[in-house]
């Protein structure tokens, strides 16, 4: 049989569980943290009666851990978005170096958290392999459907965000791009072109393109700022894109199973409802079996009487007592 529900979930548990009599595979809202978009999925109830229910119980705990740092990941995300916007309008050196720094500090802590959650995943992976040791979480049955299709749910949301700051990043590097185009054309007075801006981002050919510029004294000062605003937004840039790309390694180390474990889950719900298809074949032809001996008997019970008729003719034909009479 499959696992009771887990403490804590009460009737959404149950409803996760398929009921816990072998329902199918879980429908679970890993936003909310529990089945259904229901209570939490971890609060007190009735303490675990089997392995199974105990094992179910410590997937529950580390799933709403998950969600939590999940929520955490999405709150420094808005942070990270929010910083981006608004130092594009910031042009003093100083003022550029401290946004990135609160930039890079922010990323950082995405990247901490992010490393940290993996482990998580990681853990309950190997939760959900152990479990399927145990009396009625084998493979197939409604407890591991639950597992897997909780588990590729909240990787599926790592994969999401994983595109979201793949976004952010490209994003980042378009709007650093542009900014470059603006700032060369302010100075020189022309459209700089795809060549020049690329020479400027990689660091290797900006005083040469502003030295006509820098020749007249009254433009010197102000092309030095943009040369220096530059450089130190070239810097950073290139460290917070590293540091992006970094974090969507971590969030793709997450999330790169999602479609086998989706396809699994796929091949289940086909097997099920194969399975399901098979038992209403049979109980078809059941209903119809029985139909048909019924009509037989009612049939063989006229035939009979049909039968026992012509008998009593044949014999008062051959007989005729009334002779006697």
């Amino acid at each position: 049989a499959a696992a009771a529900a887990p403490p804590g979930n009460g009737a959404a548990a149950a409803n996760a569980l398929g009921d816990g009599r072998g329902g199918d595979a879980v429908a679970f809202d890993v936003e909310q943290g529990s089945p259904y978009g229901g209570a939490p999925a971890v609060a007190a109830m009735t303490a675990p009666t089997t392995p199974a229910d105990a094992a179910m119980a410590s997937f529950f705990a580390s799933v709403d851990e998950i969600n939590n740092d999940v929520e955490r990941i999405k709150v420094l995300q808005g942070s990270v978005v929010d910083l981006h916007e608004a130092g594009k309008t910031l042009i003093k050196t100083k003022d550029v170096k401290n946004h990135q720094s609160d930039m890079q500090t922010k990323i950082g802590e995405v990247s901490k958290l992010a490393r940290a959650t993996k482990k998580k995943v990681d853990m309950l992976d190997k939760e959900n392999s152990k479990a399927r040791k145990l009396h009625g979480c084998e493979e197939g049955s409604a407890n591991e459907r639950t597992r897997t299709s909780i588990t590729a749910a909240l990787k599926k949301r790592m994969r999401d965000m994983m595109a979201e700051f793949a976004d952010l990043r490209a994003r980042m590097e378009e709007e650093y791009r542009q900014l470059v185009t603006r700032r060369l054309q302010t100075v020189t007075g022309n459209a700089p072109s795809d060549d020049a801006v690329d020479k400027v981002i990689d660091g290797g050919d900006g005083e040469r393109i502003f030295q006509v510029a820098m020749e007249d004294e009254a433009t010197r000062g102000r092309v030095e700022g943009v040369l220096a605003e530059i450089r130190e937004r070239n810097v950073a840039v290139k460290e917070l894109l590293s540091s992006l790309v970094e974090l969507h390694q971590i969030f793709l180390d997450m999330s790169i199973n999602v479609d086998a474990q989706g396809e699994m889950l796929d091949n289940i719900a086909k097997q099920v409802e194969r399975s399901a298809n098979y038992v209403k074949g049979g109980t078809s032809a059941i209903v119809q079996a029985k139909n048909f001996q019924r009509n037989t008997r009612k049939w063989m019970t006229v035939a009979g009487v049909v039968v026992l008729i012509i008998i009593i003719i044949i014999i008062l034909a051959v007989v005729r007592p009334w002779q006697y009479t």
